[in-house]
């Protein structure tokens, strides 16, 4: 390629590649790609449905050493609310995902070889340099984050690897479209994980690109593995917000424990999806009183801050007292003790304590 010439986006991926791990060989130089639940056989000089991942002569070749997004974020905004309330997160992103959703609010990123308006352009790093930046900015978490990271667990595991070194937690933002597998590659490394459950029917899930199964498993192994979840409902007025769906989505999480975060946030449009009306504070509400009448202790109205009353706020389901006040993505006011009720003693599960300081 001469000094003149420009390459393309997928040119420029393809350098920024390596051999991966979370694969297996089979005959003919094909390869079975197991970092999420489509498991793609991936030929010979073929991509994967995510599109990053490839075959190179019978090695799967997945992405390492860039960054399309890197950011601090306030925890909050994951969101987790049961994780380290009012720290910040090093928010970092990848390009690609496994799942075409119409109203990906990071299609920038995601779609980025499915969809030229996207743009968005990737900056080689180093894992040390985005660990290091953590350190500097004395920040608790690393969340990987903005496109799917399943599909980039390799590169988020290189990093992870090193967070540990210095105390830091690491975390995942994901649709949830996972194999046994790769959460046992990631086992190891990562402390928290937020699932999207985008619906409860597997005609809206085949509109997105998923398996609705897939995500259900997941949520249950995350659990099952020790890691703390927290879940993701993004309420689409006339897609997923029927009473009977919202109901067998809380009652499906309360089957796998009652103490899972349930979040019903409000849409908007965004992408390609512009028809639906927004989100309302009253359709929120609703949703959080189903998720309560089916038995889940923690329910969380985002996305409208302010306007859906004490929906923001943690409360003990044993005394019903206020434990932390949000307003938005920031923490008012934190009245746990060590993980605890202060005035009845019952424990609140989740992830309290960081492993260093944020000051």
């Amino acid at each position: 390629m001469s000094s003149g010439e420009t390459m393309s986006l997928r040119e420029v991926l393809t350098r920024l590649s390596r051999p991966g791990e979370l694969y297996e060989r089979t005959d003919k130089n094909w390869v079975t790609c197991v970092a999420c639940g489509h498991r793609c056989r991936i030929p010979p000089d073929r991509e994967g449905i995510c599109k990053v991942r490839f075959n190179r002569d019978g090695t799967l070749m997945v992405p390492y050493g860039y960054v399309a997004g890197l950011q601090i974020d306030p925890i909050e905004k994951k969101p987790f609310f049961h994780a380290l309330p009012g720290a910040s997160a090093l928010s970092f992103g990848m390009l690609g995902c496994d799942y075409h959703c119409g109203y990906c609010q990071n299609w920038y990123t995601s779609q980025a070889l499915r969809d030229p308006a996207a743009g968005t352009s990737p900056e080689a790093v180093p894992p040390e340099y985005i660990v290091q930046l953590a350190v500097e900015r004395r920040v608790p978490v690393l969340t990987s984050t903005y496109n799917e990271p399943l599909i980039t667990s390799e590169w988020a595991v290189a990093l992870f690897r090193l967070a540990r070194q210095h105390g830091i937690l690491c975390s995942y933002v994901s649709n949830g479209n996972a194999t046994p597998e790769v959460l046992a590659y990631l086992k190891p490394y990562i402390d928290f994980y937020k699932v999207d459950l985008k619906s409860f029917r597997q005609k809206n899930y085949q509109q997105l690109g998923g398996k609705l199964d897939n995500v259900l498993s997941t949520i249950a192994q995350l659990k099952a593995l020790g890691i703390w979840v927290e879940v993701v409902t993004l309420v689409v007025p006339g897609f997923n917000d029927s009473p009977e769906e919202l109901r067998d989505i809380a009652g499906f999480l309360a089957s796998v424990s009652q103490d899972i975060p349930w979040h019903v946030t409000a849409f908007h449009q965004d992408y390609k999806m512009v028809e639906p009306p927004r989100t309302t504070a009253a359709g929120l509400s609703r949703a959080a009183e189903i998720g309560y009448s089916s038995g889940l202790h923690f329910v969380y109205a985002g996305n409208l801050p302010g306007r859906t009353q004490s929906l923001e706020n943690t409360r003990c389901p044993g005394c019903d007292t206020t434990l932390i006040e949000r307003v938005g993505f920031a923490v008012k006011a934190n009245q746990m003790l060590n993980g605890c009720c202060p005035k009845c003693g019952r424990s609140i599960p989740g992830v309290w304590q960081a492993r260093i300081s944020a000051s």
